[in-house]
Parts: structure tokens; C-alpha cells; sequence
């Protein structure tokens, strides 16, 4: 169940990761690989301990869930809490787009 969890995590940062600019997606991938694992939990800390303090102005909020996807990666017990929490963000991103269209169509 666990490798389960973790191919459709993988398949979810491909997926992000394909929409991102040239530079941005070659990064995610490599920090994603299973080189960079050694890269990738010091990364994934920092992220979330600087997401904590997202009050400041050049850290964010934005740093705490992707800090929790970098290290879902190798801790199994966060991977199906990410993996839901990535669906259900992209779900409500594709409604609300679909929202906008309409009102914007009006």
C-alpha cells in the first residue's frame, strides 16, 4: 500500500511539475529523483520550520505544504495525507476556474 501511495505522489509532482517553466520543472525533478534524497529532507525542514514563520515578509505560508511534499517523499506516513491534501487543491482549483469561466462568459 505504501509503494502505492508513493507512485501516485510521483505521478502528482510529475504532474505539477510538467506545468511549471523549463528551469522550475528540471528542479522539481531533480529534487524529486532518488539522488537527491539527501538534498531533499534538509530542504523539505527548512521549508515547513520557515513556513512557521510565513508572518514574515519574505517567508510564506506557501513554504509549509510544499516543505510536507518534498518530505512525503521519505517519510510514508506523510504521503497519504499530502497525496490527499494535492487532489483535493487540485480539484478545487480546476472548480474554481470553471466557476470563473462561467461568470466571466456571462
Amino acid at each position: 500500500m505504501a509503494t502505492q501511495d508513493a507512485r501516485r505522489l510521483q505521478r502528482k509532482i510529475d504532474g505539477l511539475a510538467g506545468k511549471l517553466p523549463g528551469w522550475a520543472g528540471r528542479a522539481v525533478r531533480w529534487l524529486t529523483g532518488p539522488d537527491a534524497k539527501w538534498a531533499r529532507i534538509p530542504a523539505g525542514v527548512l521549508l515547513v520550520l520557515g513556513g512557521c514563520a510565513g508572518f514574515l515578509p519574505v517567508l510564506g505560508f506557501w513554504m509549509v505544504p510544499l516543505g510536507l511534499l518534498l518530505l512525503a517523499k521519505d517519510v510514508a506516513f506523510l504521503r497519504r495525507p499530502v497525496l490527499w491534501f494535492v487532489t483535493w487543491l487540485q480539484r478545487a482549483w480546476h472548480r474554481l476556474k470553471g466557476w470563473w469561466r462561467r461568470r466571466r462568459d456571462r
